[in-house]
Formats: structure tokens, C-alpha cells, sequence
């Protein structure tokens, strides 16, 4: 079984998170979308209402599940027996970052990332964006799944 995790806070899940996910379904039998938990970070969206809107999001598709994790993204990976990571690519600020993680992964594990370019519809959203608008009450709901508007 071709497993793959998509690794991120989705907080909360975007437009942009969405293309990507749905762009990698052909490519494996099953997509894990894994919510990293980190205690130093500071959520908008409680792990629970982030789980919901990933969940309401892709109720309809059987290939992906919904799960969360801490620690380590490879030994996540290995504890699922994922060999996949998908990641998303926006810009060469995005590369640049993402190209060190998988360097690292690389040492720690055999796992490959693959990585997906956004599309030129999407490639501007993210979630930290989405947070300053939503914090200054500004319209988002282009930027989002329905799920996650208020």
C-alpha cells in the first residue's frame, strides 16, 4: 500500500491545503493529513475544531483519514508505516525551508517527500494570512473550505 502523511498545523486548513490534497490523492492508496501538536505554539483553532474542519472537508473521500501526532514527523511516519510525505510549494521561500526539512528527514529515515507547486489560484494563501484576516475581521471565505467559515 503506497501510504502518505500531509504534515501541517492546519490552523486551519486553506484553499491552498485543499488543491494540494486533492492534487495528491491519485498518487496513493491512502493520505494520512496529520495535525502536528506542539505545546509551545500558540492555535487559533482548538486541535478539536481543526480536526472537525479537515474531517467535514474530505467526508466524502474514502483514500484520505484524519489523524495527529507529536514529535518527530519521521518517526510518525515510520509508526504508521507512512513512506510518504507530501508538502506543498508556494514560492522559493517554501522550497528553500522544505528542502532543509527533507534533508534532514533524509538522514533520519528512508522516507521520500514529494513535493506538489500550488496552483496560481491558490499560491498566495496561507494560514497564517488567513489568522490576520480572520483576526481583523476581514472576509476570508475565498481563502477556505466551507468548513472553516464562522
Amino acid at each position: 500500500m503506497r501510504r502518505a502523511i500531509f504534515p501541517g498545523s492546519f490552523d486551519p486548513i486553506t484553499k491552498g491545503h485543499v488543491d494540494i490534497i486533492r492534487r495528491s490523492l491519485p498518487l496513493f492508496d491512502e493520505l494520512i493529513i496529520a495535525i502536528g501538536v506542539n505545546s509551545t505554539k500558540k492555535y487559533m483553532f482548538t486541535l478539536e475544531q481543526r480536526k472537525a474542519f479537515i474531517t467535514t472537508t474530505f467526508a466524502e473521500e474514502t483514500k484520505i483519514k484524519v489523524d495527529t501526532y507529536e514529535g518527530l514527523t519521521v518517526d510518525y511516519c515510520n509508526k504508521i508505516d507512512a513512506k510518504f510525505i507530501v508538502r506543498g510549494l508556494r514560492n522559493p521561500a517554501d522550497f528553500e525551508f522544505e528542502k532543509t526539512i527533507t534533508q534532514v528527514n533524509r538522514r533520519l529515515s528512508e522516507i521520500e517527500t514529494v513535493f506538489l507547486l500550488t496552483s496560481a489560484e491558490t499560491s498566495f494563501i496561507s494560514s497564517s494570512i488567513v489568522r490576520e484576516v480572520i483576526h481583523f475581521g476581514g472576509d476570508y471565505s475565498s481563502m477556505v473550505p466551507d468548513a472553516v467559515r464562522l
